[in-house]
């Protein structure tokens, strides 16, 4: 007697369940992040030839493998377009910030400060003798000069920042590394058998996506050879600019090292930036992801090579705008003190007198007094000799103003400490003479300060130059955001679990699993009556 029956309707029923119970786990992780749909890869079972040579006759179905639903095109167009959405996410981080510290139009901002200041010269000019407005032309001027140390303090913090970002941002990358790492090897070994780890991949698949933000990467699974049992045998790699950085079961990890000041890519720079480089010590080239965009507004000088014969990163970053701050303070100190301005000397404050506090006449009055000048070792503004002696030539002079910086900058020892040394007649002689104040006054609007045109022009060229970086990041960031959700989208297309669709398949197996019941329900009745109602 055969029991054939059974064991064709028992292979349809555990068919059946194995088929319920991967709709179980697909609907257990319709929310878990980067998991992939999977199917059962079912068959029908090896059939028998009947015993008269007539045919042959099936056998059931089988359960060849548990196959997940993925798209490996999507995967690696994902990874290419996410290097680039990482990258000007960075940027437009920290151009915000930028944006932010600039603060124009404001109350606080630089054209506020510009003109409150010229607004003292001018009341001064009213009345030149009066200690009120000598006081007040004193503080404003100490705020012009505070502005700039505030912003080149608030410069070098934000350059710091993106400093400890990329430290983090390396430090993330060899995490990530090593647990690719670590799942590689536990894909490798569960897969000897003939097995598909589908949940361990998706988890490599989640790190990866991770990693392509970050940094430049190509991802591949390359056969190198074949298995005892003929099956291939695959590594799964990762490089960065050429070298892996995972190789199977192998990591080269990433490591930061602190420039040296002859590494310094421009003279801005603060101290201990980080160059990224392999553990091995070979430098590592960057060319994406958030590492590029974070490598970009830290260095970039606009392509500028620095003094170290460096050339910065053709991107306008924190030093490019830390430059431009230190431009404006030395051509406008220049123009105050010596009034050179687009190479022709004119009227300065150096030029002019103060008043005579004793009413002792004309001698007591000062003379070559500079209204700015510079921050000593001590971190004190320095007096006007200090910063420039009576017997500098005119290159010296130059010299001189060159080492001004916005971080410096500051009003002479002798202003901030004496008003009445603040200079408004040409001549020390003449009561009521306002020369040098005119003069001064008028660099309020001169065009030919700048190659931008006047002082306020300078600053409005800058923060529209940053606008139009700013607006382009984000417009940037937006399409490419538009792109990755796209790509994102057509993979959930294809991995994404739909509820609606297990449901549907849910009732299509239990269906299955139900006939399957029923035919060996059936075939129980048929071999009963057969067996025990039969004499």
């Amino acid at each position: 007697m055969s029991f054939f029956g059974f064991n064709v309707a028992l292979r349809g029923l555990y068919t059946a369940q194995k088929s319920l119970d991967i709709v179980n786990h697909n609907i257990n992780n319709v929310n878990t992040t980067g998991y992939s749909r999977q199917y059962a890869v079912q068959t029908a079972a090896r059939p028998m030839s009947t015993y008269n040579g007539t045919g042959m006759i099936g056998t059931g179905s089988n359960i060849n493998a548990v196959e997940r639903m993925r798209d490996e095109y999507l995967d690696y167009k994902y990874w290419g377009e996410n290097i680039i959405y990482g990258e000007w996410e960075a940027k437009r981080s920290v151009l915000a910030d930028l944006e932010a510290l600039f603060n124009e139009p404001s109350d606080s901002g630089f054209t506020t400060v510009l003109n409150n200041f010229f607004s003292s010269l001018q009341e001064l000019a009213k009345d030149p003798s009066s200690p009120a407005v000598r006081a007040l032309v004193s503080q404003r001027g100490v705020t012009v000069a505070k502005y700039f140390n505030s912003m080149a303090a608030h410069l070098e913090k934000l350059q710091d920042d993106v400093n400890y970002r990329i430290r983090t941002k390396v430090e993330e990358i060899n995490s990530l590394a090593t647990q690719i790492q670590q799942l590689n090897r536990q894909i490798y070994i569960a897969e000897l058998g003939g097995n598909t780890a589908n949940d361990l991949r998706d988890q490599r698949g989640v790190l990866v996506d991770k990693l392509s933000k970050i940094i430049n990467i190509e991802a591949n699974e390359v056969v190198v050879g074949t298995l005892p049992d003929g099956t291939e045998d695959k590594h799964f790699i990762i490089t960065i600019s050429g070298k892996a950085l995972v190789n199977h079961f192998d990591v080269s990890k990433l490591s930061v090292v602190q420039r040296e000041e002859d590494e310094k890519v421009n003279a801005e720079d603060i101290s201990g930036l980080y160059e990224i480089k392999w553990a091995d010590g070979n430098i590592l080239e960057v060319k994406g992801g958030e590492l590029r965009g974070y490598l970009d507004v830290r260095d970039g000088n606009g392509g500028e090579v620095g003094p170290n014969g460096i050339q910065s990163p053709m991107y306008k970053g924190i030093p490019y705008y830390m430059k431009k701050l230190n431009e404006f303070v030395q051509t406008f100190a220049k123009a105050f003190n010596e009034g050179i301005i687009g190479g022709t000397d004119g009227y300065g404050h150096a030029d002019g007198y103060g008043i005579d506090p004793d009413g002792d006449g004309p001698a007591a009055a000062s003379h070559g007094i500079r209204f700015f000048t510079m921050l000593g070792p001590d971190g004190q503004p320095l007096s006007s000799a200090a910063f420039i002696d009576e017997s500098a030539t005119p290159s010296e002079i130059e010299q001189r103003y060159k080492q001004l910086t916005a971080k410096n900058f500051a009003v002479s020892l002798d202003v901030t400490t004496d008003y009445n040394t603040i200079a408004a007649s040409s001549n020390g002689a003449e009561v009521g003479n306002i020369d040098i104040l005119n003069a001064l006054l008028k660099m309020r609007h001169d065009e030919h300060m700048f190659s931008e045109g006047a002082p306020e022009d300078f600053m409005k060229s800058l923060v529209s130059n940053l606008g139009v970086d700013s607006q382009q990041a984000t417009n940037y960031l937006e399409r490419q955001e538009t792109i990755v959700n796209q790509v994102e989208s057509n993979r959930l297309s294809v991995s994404g679990v739909s509820l609606d669709e297990e449901m549907a398949n849910m009732v299509r197996y239990l269906h299955a699993y139900n006939s399957a019941a029923m035919m060996i329900s059936t075939m129980n009745e048929i071999y009963d009556v057969l067996i025990n109602r039969m004499g």
